[in-house]
């Protein structure tokens, strides 16, 4: 049935796309991107200062590298950056841009990333040159990488073998000595050089700085100043579907919870980055809720958020290191397990109220005071999230020393 599933979620193969998996792929990843790179070696020496983050997915360089990139940049190393943009259409485009990023790092001493990348997994890495994967996401939740082969939303144990995205890894940085199991499954690590460490992550140093969260506040109540006076609701779903075509949830019943939280609540919203289209909020509702996605960052709502809602997402380790009460509205869970799966079962991961409707939230909201529980959000950031500690980059910057 699984199967059945996987296959009508892909939809009908177009002859583009069919070329491209039997032709093209093969040939641009197993001939064209290694005698490239190769080729580049030849004419260049490493640079033993040169480091190169590459984004596999967005335009700008992201939270997950950005103080590891002022720490080296600060530092005196010569700082590049390549964008691969996987995700927008055009595989022309997309070589040009791995072929640019192939030439930056065949020379580079230091090279950073931050999601799966089949380019630089497809290369014979040279002498000289060390990877660091600095995984965007905190803790081991929903599955990604070989673990979802037998899952709907993964590809299938044969391909990823085949056109593997977690090759020539120096370093794979994680949250906690706990989860590392996870990221070698995932990643497909047993019995290679790779090593995971338990340096926690870089991007969670922000939340032990007074500053920055003093900042947040500014940057929030800016956007926002009719939540200046209120206690701050963040509703911050992951995205269903596939990544090129990302949905976000539609069921939060806002009309409701402004009837019954109004008073002393404001609701923000935070979609997924890859969702294009996000629901709008009822007219008779704008003062009380705001979808604030284009507007502000995640981790500046989580360090002002008083409640957070979300649902599969990741983000709920790095709120975690608030100790503050957290909701799941995992109405689609059975749906969503099928689908793409999670490392730990689901209801001893979550450390809050599992809920399948507004009704439900509101409730638990208007009875924090006897049914939060704090020392569970603590059982779980020492279970996950033991290496974050405001010094993540410190231990990073450590292990660049050593190569």
């Amino acid at each position: 049935m699984k199967k059945l599933l996987k296959k009508l979620s892909r939809g009908p193969l177009s002859p583009v796309f069919k070329v491209y998996r039997k032709i093209y792929k093969p040939v641009v990843l197993h001939f064209f991107y290694p005698v490239a790179y190769k080729f580049f070696t030849l004419t260049r020496k490493v640079n033993p200062k040169k480091v190169v983050f590459i984004e596999a997915r967005f335009d700008k360089i992201t939270d997950t590298f950005q103080l590891i990139y002022n720490r080296m940049e600060k530092e005196g190393y010569e700082i590049h950056e390549c964008f691969l943009l996987n995700t927008k259409p055009g595989k022309l485009a997309y070589t040009k841009r791995s072929l640019h990023m192939l030439k930056e790092i065949s020379d580079a001493h230091y090279i950073f990333l931050n999601d799966a990348c089949n380019v630089t997994s497809c290369i014979s890495l040279r002498k000289g040159s060390s990877i660091f994967q600095v995984w965007h996401a905190c803790g081991a939740f929903k599955k990604f990488g070989m673990s979802t082969a037998d899952l709907i939303f993964g590809d299938n144990r044969k391909n990823q073998e085949k056109f593997p995205n977690y090759r020539n890894l120096a370093y794979v940085t994680v949250s906690s000595p706990e989860i590392s199991w996870a990221y070698e499954e995932a990643m497909n690590l047993k019995n290679t050089d790779t090593q995971i460490v338990s340096t926690g992550i870089s991007r969670t140093d922000v939340f032990y700085d007074k500053n920055f969260i003093e900042a947040a506040a500014k940057a929030v109540y800016s956007v926002c100043p009719k939540a200046r006076s209120k206690k701050i609701i963040l509703y911050a779903p992951t995205f269903r579907g596939r990544v090129a075509k990302a949905q976000t949830p539609d069921c939060l019943d806002i009309a409701a919870m402004k009837e019954a939280l109004g008073d002393e609540y404001f609701l923000l919203l935070k979609h997924h980055p890859f969702v294009k289209k996000r629901p709008e909020i009822p007219e008779n509702c704008q003062d009380f809720a705001m979808d604030v996605t284009k507007e502000l960052d995640i981790d500046k709502l989580l360090c002002v958020s008083d409640v957070c809602i979300s649902d599969y997402s990741s983000l709920i380790f790095e709120y975690s290191l608030f100790e503050r009460p957290m909701i799941f509205f995992a109405y689609d869970l059975d749906e969503y397990f099928d689908w793409r799966g999670f490392y730990y079962n689901y209801d001893e991961l979550t450390p809050g109220p599992i809920v399948k409707t507004t009704e439900e939230i509101i409730d638990y909201i208007q009875h924090l005071d006897t049914r939060f529980n704090p020392s569970q959000i603590r059982a779980f950031r020492e279970k996950f999230m033991s290496a974050c500690d405001g010094h993540a980059t410190d231990r990073i910057l450590e292990l660049v020393e050593k190569c």
